[in-house]
Formats: C-alpha cells, structure tokens, sequence
C-alpha cells in the first residue's frame, strides 16, 4: 500500500511540478513570412496575455525557405506564409486560409538621394537597387509589376527576405528596393516609401494553416482563430494590411 500511496503522490508532482515552482509554459511555435514580424510579435504578445502559460515562439524568413524547413522536418504549429503559392509548397498545411493582403511599394532611404521617381529608375544603370530573389514572394511579386511596367531591372542584389531588402535601405547600401507598404510603415522615419500604379497587378494574398504534425495542435488552432479575429484584423490593418 505504501508502495502504491508513492507511486500517486510521484505522478500528481511529475503532472503538476515542483511545489513552489511554476509550470513550464506551452509553446505555439509559429513559422510566418519576414514581412509579419511586427504585425504577429504584436499578436503574440497579445495571445500570451490572453493565454497565461503560453509562450508563443516565431520564426520569421523569407516564406520559402520557411516551407522548406517545414518540408525537412522542422517542428512548427503554425505556418503564415506571403503567397498561396508557397503555402502550397507544404503538405503539412491542414485548410489554409487568406488572412491579409499586402502590395508593394519602392523604398528609398531617407531624403532620396538618388532622385529615385518610380519603376523606371529601377531599369536605369545608375542606381543601386536592392530586390527579394524570385523565388520568395516578394521577388515574384516584383516581377509581375516589373512586367506590367514594361520595365526590365538591373538588381545590384537579391535577398532572401524583404527585411533584407529593407536593411539595405536603411543602411544607405541601396539607392532604391520594393519592398512591401507595411515594411515601409515598420521603417519609420528611415526609409520613404513611393507609391506606383502597377502595385495594384501584384496584390499578395497571405495564407494562414495549422500543420497535421503540429506538437501543440490546440495551441496553433487558437492562435490562428485570434489572428483572424477581430482584434486580430485591427492589429493587421494597423500595421498596414489589407483585409483578405
């Protein structure tokens, strides 16, 4: 009996901890797209207080290196990626759905002090000129009003994310990029941003999933029904999204 009597008391403390200490908080390990690090740390910290115990953990990047580390193995709940098409990349994606849009929009740094005016100085030999690569959702963003510009770029280099686009603004290291509205917003005073018609042609649409593998599924289901909340498209509307 005593044997027993141990046996009990041992589970309830593995189940409820040390007395005096508190419990190991739950994490939702959410993988999104580089151009949600403001919106969703905002989010996060929103869902953590709404939800004590829980520790939301981000992994932000460019959508498509993000898909593939999914791919690989690594242990996430959630994925927000920047195009349906990249979300498509993960098999693991239970019913994705659209929860913001986005558009892009040229930076520059503070002042413009190359005279930069629009898509067509991206096409000239003089400016320095940071873009996303293709294959993330930004570069093949760009592309498109590219194309419907009629303007063919002479990119000095191609990043992996778009805040890697942007730091290059930011630094002074490029006279011109596109990156997204929001990024320009999260800039500040450090950047300016210079609208274009052809932004209208390259809307993305931003997709949302919990994974079938996800090690906290209840978590990740919550986390994505507050991202689409109504608090949640008010966060997102703040920082600058369109609503889907």
């Amino acid at each position: 009996m005593r044997a027993v009597a141990a046996a009990v008391v041992a589970a309830v403390l593995v189940s409820c901890g040390s007395p005096g200490r508190p419990a190991a908080p739950e994490r939702v390990t959410v993988f999104a797209a580089a151009s949600l690090t403001e919106a969703f740390t905002a989010l996060g910290r929103e869902f953590e207080v709404a939800n004590p115990g829980t520790d939301v953990v981000f992994n932000f990047g460019g959508s498509s290196g993000l898909a593939r580390q999914i791919g690989q193995g690594a242990p996430a709940d959630v994925f927000a990626a920047a195009s349906p098409d990249t979300m498509r990349q993960v098999r693991d994606a239970v019913s994705p759905v659209t929860f913001a849009r986005n558009r892009l929009r040229v930076a520059v740094p503070r002042g413009n002090p190359a005279g930069v005016t629009g898509l067509a100085d991206f096409g000239r030999e003089e400016p320095v000129i940071a873009l996303c690569a293709e294959q993330v959702p930004c570069g093949a963003a760009a592309r498109e009003v590219f194309a419907a510009a009629g303007v063919v770029p002479r990119p000095d280099t191609l990043e992996q994310d778009v805040k890697a686009v942007l730091t290059k603004v930011r630094l002074g290291e490029a006279d011109a990029a596109l990156v997204y509205r929001t990024d320009v917003l999260a800039a500040g005073d450090a950047v300016e941003g210079l609208d274009f018609p052809e932004a209208g042609s390259a809307v993305n649409d931003y997709p949302i999933a919990v994974l079938a593998a996800a090690p906290n599924a209840a978590g990740a289901r919550a986390f994505v029904e507050h991202v689409r909340s109504e608090r949640g498209r008010t966060a997102l509307a703040g920082f600058g999204f369109d609503a889907p």
